[in-house]
């Protein structure tokens, strides 16, 4: 079948056939079974995101800041581990 003109065109046909298909299906389903989110609910969940990414992100400052780098010279804050640590 490699050398065979006419199978080949058959199977790009028939590759050409099931790629619209499968175009066709998703256009179909992304349009008439979606449901995509109102304006408003994108809103809302936009903001969540990001209070809910400053807040993470305000505790992992807060646990750096505490327990700090203990490795660093020179530095004025080694957090309480750094202090723990320096005390011995």
């Amino acid at each position: 079948m490699g050398s065979n003109p006419t199978a080949r065109a058959q199977l790009k046909q028939l590759f050409v056939l099931k790629l619209r298909s499968y175009i066709i299906d998703i256009y179909n389903e992304m349009v008439h079974q979606v449901t995509w989110p109102t304006w408003k609910e994108l809103q809302n969940n936009t903001i969540l995101v990001v209070v809910a990414s400053l807040l993470i992100s305000l505790v992992i400052f807060a646990m750096d800041f505490t327990f700090g780098i203990t490795g660093e010279e020179g530095s004025l804050w080694k957090g309480v581990l750094g202090f723990i640590y320096g005390s011995f």
